[in-house]
């Protein structure tokens, strides 16, 4: 964002309020909730091309938050 673009503002010239309430936000809860719970992977198989459980669910776990925040931030931004 350069500094001459214009902020968006209300017709009072205040920003306008913040929308954090969108219920597309609770996916980001599903990708947390998958790694604190260590039952879920702590284990060694099965094997991913000789890759234990552990590191390619966790690689996983990467891949899927980098996905649910995507689809919520698409979501969210809609207009």
């Amino acid at each position: 964002m350069s500094l001459d673009a214009p902020r968006r503002t209300g017709p009072d010239g205040a920003p306008p309020p913040r929308s954090d309430r969108h219920p597309a936000n609770w996916l980001l809860v599903l990708p947390l909730l998958a790694t604190l719970i260590p039952p879920l992977y702590n284990r060694l198989q099965p094997d991913l091309f000789g890759i234990p459980f552990f590191y390619w669910y966790q690689l996983a776990a990467i891949s899927i938050g980098v996905i649910t925040t995507l689809i919520v931030y698409r979501v969210s931004t809609r207009r």
